[in-house]
């Protein structure tokens, strides 16, 4: 399949001691064979969900106090991103209400406990980490050729799997960092990255930080903005965008952002 785009699905799940979250881009192209690209992700998301919220962000924490039978009944295992990754495209596989479809997929855990951020992303979907208005980590995209991102698939029983593009959870990129206070992680899919150079994004977020307001209010008023200029940045027909610049690259002509 190619490019994977305008399907968009988020998660969030409060994990024990921790918290889970993620993105998941459905792609376009199954809608030439009939199907919804949105179905595929928008499980995908139910399933991570589901399995985070009975996993902890790390270890599960043991009282050393306790007997050796009150510790063997605590409940919950840790889940690693990449774990919940996979737990959750074979939930897919199982489901008998998604026929086909493909997805890139980015999912991230943070331990309130430790303040480590975890990370698995298959595809073009990432996250970027923002620390004093400079970026200390971005994820990078994986693509067999340009356009066209790692994917995890599920073919219809009619379709030859060799004639398209389908990726195993096991080619999912992982990361793993120790945060600090104050630190801001963006989670996007290509809907934001093709269209709004990481510098606009900083900046935004630095200007949302000035004006003052609780952190929650800030973090949902970073949001906002961002998709705002994302908008804007989409319906841009001259400038240039990173998708174009990308093209350039490779020896294409694309002007302008890309629409969703």
């Amino acid at each position: 399949m190619g490019r994977a785009g305008m399907q968009e699905r988020t998660f969030s799940s409060w994990q024990r001691y921790g918290v889970s979250f993620g993105v998941a881009d459905g792609v376009g192209g199954w809608v030439d064979s009939g199907v919804d690209p949105s179905l595929f992700a928008q499980t995908l998301m139910y399933h991570a969900h589901r399995y985070s919220q009975l996993g902890w962000a790390g270890e599960p924490e043991i009282d050393p106090t306790q007997e050796y039978e009150e510790r063997e009944r605590v409940e919950g295992w840790e889940l690693t991103p990449y774990k919940c990754l996979e737990c959750a495209y074979h939930g897919v596989l199982r489901e008998r209400l998604v026929d086909a479809g493909s997805s890139t997929a980015c999912l991230i855990s943070l331990n309130a406990s430790s303040g480590v951020l975890r990370s698995a992303n298959l595809g073009d979907s990432g996250f970027l980490i923002i620390r004093s208005s400079s970026v200390i980590y971005r994820q990078p995209p994986q693509t067999h050729f340009f356009n066209c991102p790692y994917q995890l698939t599920k073919f219809p029983p009619n379709m030859v799997p060799s004639t398209h593009f389908a990726d195993q959870p096991n080619r999912a990129a992982q990361y793993e960092t120790k945060l600090r206070d104050g630190d801001i992680i963006i989670a996007f899919t290509d809907g934001l990255s093709d269209n709004v150079f990481t510098p606009d994004i900083v900046t935004i977020c630095s200007f949302v930080a000035r004006s003052g307001g609780s952190e929650d209010a800030q973090a949902q008023m970073m949001a906002n903005r961002i998709v705002e200029y994302a908008r804007v940045c989409m319906r841009e027909r001259k400038k240039m965008s990173p998708f174009s610049r990308e093209a350039l690259r490779e020896g294409l002509y694309y002007r302008g952002g890309v629409r969703s």
